[in-house]
């Protein structure tokens, strides 16, 4: 009779092989390519969202500087200057107080456009979709969460600037005070700080997004395994971009097409998080179940690819 352990490891390898057949049969270049072209109109109005949100408790320009020191690290300064550039275009300017209503509103829809598309591709990856008498209900509804994800973005960013604060006057004191190795178990902490905060951006997206009920359980697990490889991917991106230097093969256009391409990037790593999270779910009976809105189009329970 086999050990409880060796029948995890066969149970989690069974699900982590699903997952890769899923995620490939599924096309994840060409839904994550549709995602990048979004983001493009999305970004602007994201960030002076989060921005300003943030921005009131830490300033704006503390903000911002910090956002721009991170798009640098991840794909070169050139690329961070033009999105601080399409960030101050979208700024909405003070003229009257319907255009102020308008250009807000405006923010606000270009801001949860990406979202909408990607609770798309996490429906396909879930196996539910909307039901089709409750379009514009449905409609507002999505709107609605995937502004309430921009409002978790920006509480993140907050959390992320607290501890960012924290841990920078913690590490110089340790350089002063301390050994060598215990700012090595610093530098871990610090990563395992920063895994956790981009785990509950991912738990947020596939709890919040998706037309479907998906227990806390799967949604951790397959956050915590997202978070870690969109860590590796940012390190593996950053490097193929500073080494690389695709941007200049593009010219003038250059700064765009790596903002796309980082996106494409990261929504495939999203991708398989999510079906790694389903299969997760489907395997070790927490299941799936659609939204009272939703319908369920594939039978997430009797999988085929699970017969013992």
């Amino acid at each position: 009779m086999p050990k409880l352990s060796e029948l995890k490891f066969k149970y989690i390898k069974e699900v982590f092989l699903k997952t890769a057949k899923r995620w490939n049969d599924a096309d994840p270049f060409r839904q994550s390519a549709i995602i990048a072209f979004y983001a493009i109109f999305s970004l602007p109005s994201l960030l002076v969202i989060i921005i300003a949100i943030a921005g009131y408790f830490f300033g704006e320009e503390a903000v911002s500087g910090n956002l721009q020191n991170e798009i640098s690290e991840m794909i070169g300064p050139d690329s961070a200057e033009m999105v601080e550039d399409l960030v101050a275009n979208a700024t909405v300017a003070d003229s009257g107080t319907w255009g102020v209503i308008m250009g807000v509103g405006l923010l606000i829809f270009g801001a949860t456009t990406v979202f909408f598309q990607l609770q798309k591709s996490l429906n396909r990856i879930w196996g539910v979709l909307p039901k089709p008498d409750q379009a514009i209900k449905k409609m507002l509804l999505d709107r609605l969460f995937s502004f309430g994800l921009v409002l978790v973005i920006a509480f993140l960013l907050l959390i992320s600037l607290a501890l960012t604060s924290v841990m920078a006057v913690l590490g110089d004191w340790l350089m002063t005070w301390w050994p060598s190795y215990l700012y090595i178990l610093f530098i871990i902490l610090n990563f395992i700080v920063s895994l956790a905060v981009i785990a509950t951006l991912f738990a947020m997206m596939f709890k919040l997004l998706p037309d479907a009920i998906i227990r806390w359980e799967s949604v951790w697990v397959g956050a915590f395994l997202t978070a870690l490889l969109f860590e590796i991917g940012k390190f593996a991106l950053g490097l193929y971009f500073g080494l690389a230097e695709p941007e200049s093969v593009y010219g003038a256009a250059g700064s765009i097409i790596l903002v796309m391409m980082w996106v494409s990037y990261v929504c495939m790593i999203v991708f398989f998080g999510a079906e790694f999270t389903r299969n997760w779910a489907v395997k070790f009976g927490h299941g799936i179940k659609p939204k009272a809105n939703a319908i369920l189009v594939e039978d997430n329970l009797q999988d085929p690819y699970y017969i013992e």
